[in-house]
């Protein structure tokens, strides 16, 4: 059924980061994983393999493969222009721009793409938005426990232990996962999910461009949010000489308020998405089977596509 009519609350959603999961099947699996004309199709087939794992391990009710529409938007630009700057291989007047991806990998996306829709699994972006915020609006409107498979650290801002919200989070290529809730982001940053934006934020993110406040690193931000709660009451403790800031805290926070007055915007993924209206229900038959033997005929896609398969019809 579209997402968003009437689900029942036991119903399980697993939604997938699925640039960063292709991402990490490409380099995962050797390139010496090749279709019949020699093509690689390592990232293809990886993923496959993968979610046929996650389905197989966690059985999920509705399973959306979240995409980048834009996967650096201008009005993240606009506030930070350093904002993954050093990822941009060609600039594009008004946008989006071209990510920087491995060449062998580049031609394997839209086989990715094809068999994802064949198969019948809801794949989703939208214009304007990176997947990080498809992600944040199905799960802010998700009536049931959320899974959301990532590679991307940004998301464990949505773990939420009272709604059923984690984050599994691949370790080694995709073949560990770790399951991420509220109880281990306090053990490893000493925040909870709510906490982990500021948490970043404060911290900075070199792989997103994002400077940070210099002289603030990830201990000391989760100590200052331990004290003052949030980002807005350790701002508002620069402004109090009775709080407990050192001097070097209090300078480098005052110089950095122009940052942190847009980070927040540019770290905290969106939720009031537009989505479309999708059929997330996980498949147990291909959509399009026809479509989707003859791509395993040309790409070579065997064992990955069939074990997959079998998986879905349980």
């Amino acid at each position: 059924m579209p997402y968003g009519m009437m689900r029942s609350v036991t119903r399980r959603l697993m939604l997938l980061d699925t640039a960063s999961l292709y991402f990490r099947a490409y380099y995962g699996v050797p390139d010496s994983v090749r279709a019949p004309d020699g093509t690689p199709v390592n990232a293809v087939r990886g993923l496959l393999e993968f979610i046929e794992r996650l389905v197989r391990d966690h059985r999920p009710d509705d399973l959306v493969a979240c995409m980048d529409a834009d996967w650096r938007p201008h009005w993240r630009v606009e506030l930070i222009p350093t904002y993954k700057a050093h990822r941009v291989a060609e600039a594009h007047e008004p946008g989006p721009d071209e990510e920087e991806v491995p060449d062998t990998l580049t031609p394997q996306v839209p086989v990715i793409e094809e068999v994802l829709d064949a198969l019948g699994i809801a794949r989703v972006g939208v214009a304007r938005y990176e997947a990080d915020d498809v992600i944040g609006t199905f799960t802010a409107r998700a009536e049931g426990p959320v899974d959301i498979v990532t590679g991307d650290r940004d998301l464990y801002q949505l773990v939420d232990d009272a709604r059923g919200v984690r984050v599994l989070y691949p370790l080694k290529g995709v073949g560990t996962l770790r399951l991420t809730d509220e109880a281990v982001l306090r053990e490893k940053y000493g925040v909870d999910g709510r906490g982990y934006a500021d948490l970043a934020l404060l911290r900075g993110d070199p792989s997103d461009g994002l400077p940070g406040v210099p002289g603030i690193g990830e201990k000391t931000a989760a100590k200052l949010l331990a004290e003052f709660g949030d980002l807005a009451g350790i701002m508002a403790a620069v402004d109090d000489p009775a709080a407990k800031l050192t001097p070097a805290q209090r300078k480098r926070l005052d110089e950095a308020r122009a940052y942190v007055s847009v980070a927040p915007e540019v770290v905290r993924v969106a939720r009031d998405v537009p989505l479309p209206d999708v059929d997330t229900a996980l498949p147990r038959t291909p959509r399009d089977p026809a479509a989707l033997e003859a791509l395993g005929d040309r790409w070579g896609l065997g064992g990955s596509l069939r074990r997959l398969l079998s998986t879905l019809a349980v």
